[in-house]
């Protein structure tokens, strides 16, 4: 008797469910600025596209919690510790975007999509969701869930409690996303209890599948004290919990005359361990603005009493292609300015391969639908979020392997990369940027060019503690290059970044 009750604890031990935050560490490895993140749709993250139409017709698999555990270890290889896991939750099909409903049309917030769930599994789909995170865990690889800012117009019809009404009593439309509902969130004066407790029920979902961070959508139209709640709630069961914002310092109003405005500063206040930033804007800025903008996230960031951070955001889901706006040459700036830069790295599955996100039946008439637009609507060269389309990915080897190197360089200098000294160089064009990291004997230099079309020669670049005697290690772009007193002159093709060690002076000469 007593050693049949002794087995029954034993594997009821060995079976109970992993409390919250038992072996999470993602909280830390963001404030220290090791976190390389992937974020995924899991509806494409391993679609099986049969037939090589790019959508996932009738008889093939979209992506699904259990299949998506077949490319973790792609994940892994390729140098990533983490996945930003676009929405979860059930989708709205009424004025719906898109013959699958957007990910960000949230039906309810408290379960599990069901287009997620491979209904051939014994497994139910919360099941099938931890299955999922505990093998990212088993690969070393965090788990941050995505929480939608609004609700699906079928939440509204079920619950319209939780949101803002006109004085029509009709559902407010945030500029223009037609498909989702403004959430009544209240103010920081006093906070709509439904809603709160709404999303304490998707902070509870979230933990129940032992995922290691939210990241909120639109994180600026709730209030102060909103956040500072729900986080409380959540770090009260899980002290490493992250908290991302997707909110921005360029980011100035709301999206509709009827959404309270958080900005980004008063969120890390509230509690948030990071933000975007505007790093997106790489693509239309000059050296001296982008500059500027690492220099204002560093002193923005270290003026907090708590550790703060940010995500590299040049290449997110809202984003066009970088293949697409500015070709080859600039998806392979952002893999090393990710690979040198003091934050977090970061980009969306396939940016990796060169995904121009094109698709040919982009906004065209469907035959079949889950929702109630027949219409395969696509936001043009961008991660599609709104249908069964194919798994995301390109053919350009080159960007790849400038990936799997650059992604490999910041792994092998992480000290040199989180903790040593970032100096702005000068040169002598404003399209051209330059920067050194320092960090004890090591020293490199990055290089890069942000014009698009014209190619720029007889760079200078001022290097205060370089010599003529000086060596480099050329580790990216190419070799033409020489070393001066205090300078070094070099060639950029258009778009082009170089990347270079610093070998200390040889005595032969």
């Amino acid at each position: 008797m007593k050693k049949s009750l002794l087995t029954c604890i034993l594997i009821a031990a060995l079976t109970a469910p992993v409390l919250a935050g038992e072996n999470n560490d993602l909280r830390t490895l963001f404030l220290n600025n090791k976190a390389r993140i992937c974020a995924i749709n899991i509806r494409t993250f391993n679609a099986q596209d049969i037939n090589g139409n790019e959508i996932i017709d009738e008889g093939e698999e979209c992506g699904n919690f259990l299949n998506a555990v077949e490319r973790l270890d792609e994940i892994k290889d390729l140098g990533f510790n983490t996945l930003h896991v676009l929405p979860i939750t059930p989708i709205g099909r009424l004025k719906a975007l898109g013959t699958a409903g957007s990910v960000y049309s949230a039906a309810d917030f408290w379960s599990i999509n069901p287009q997620l769930v491979d209904k051939n599994s014994e497994l139910n789909d919360i099941e099938q969701t931890r299955r999922f995170v505990e093998e990212c865990h088993k690969r070393n690889i965090r788990v941050i869930i995505d929480l939608p800012s609004c609700g699906a117009y079928d939440l509204f019809l079920t619950h319209p409690e939780l949101f803002i009404k006109d004085s029509r009593q009709c559902s407010i439309v945030p500029t223009d996303w037609t498909d989702v509902r403004l959430l009544n969130v209240g103010t920081d004066k006093k906070l709509n209890q439904d809603v709160l407790d709404t999303h304490k029920k998707f902070v509870d979902l979230v933990l129940k599948i032992g995922a290691d961070g939210i990241r909120a959508d639109v994180a600026t139209i709730k209030p102060f004290t909103f956040w500072q709640e729900i986080i409380k709630y959540t770090r009260s069961k899980d002290p490493e919990f992250l908290f991302l914002a997707e909110a921005s310092d360029s980011w100035r109003e709301p999206p509709s005359l009827y959404a309270v405005f958080t900005p980004y500063d008063k969120l890390l206040q509230a509690g948030f361990d990071g933000y975007y930033g505007s790093f997106f804007n790489l693509k239309d800025w000059n050296a001296p603005e982008f500059m500027e903008h690492i220099k204002f996230n560093k002193k923005l960031l270290d003026s907090y009493k708590e550790p703060k951070s940010v995500i590299l955001s040049f290449s997110t889901h809202d984003e066009v292609s970088p293949v697409l706006l500015h070709g080859e040459n600039f998806s392979i700036m952002i893999s090393w300015l990710n690979a040198t830069l003091p934050f977090n790295a970061y980009c969306i599955d396939g940016f990796f391969s060169g995904d121009a996100y094109l698709y040919p039946w982009a906004n065209t008439k469907a035959e079949n639908s889950e929702t109630d637009d027949y219409s395969y609507f696509v936001h043009r060269g961008k991660l599609d979020i709104f249908n069964f389309s194919r798994k995301p990915g390109g053919e350009n080897e080159n960007i790849l392997n400038n990936f799997k190197k650059a992604f490999e360089f910041r792994i092998k200098n992480s000290d040199l990369i989180t903790k040593g000294e970032f100096l702005e160089l000068k040169t002598d064009n404003e399209k051209v940027f330059a920067f050194e990291r320092n960090y004890k004997n090591q020293s490199v230099i990055v290089i890069g060019n942000l014009d698009f079309k014209n190619p720029q020669y007889k760079i200078t670049v001022r290097v205060p503690n370089v010599r003529k005697k000086n060596d480099f290690e050329i580790i990216a772009g190419n070799e033409n290059i020489k070393a001066g007193n205090k300078k070094i002159f070099t060639d950029l093709d258009n778009g082009e970044i170089k990347v270079l060690r610093l070998i200390k002076q040889r005595k032969d000469l």
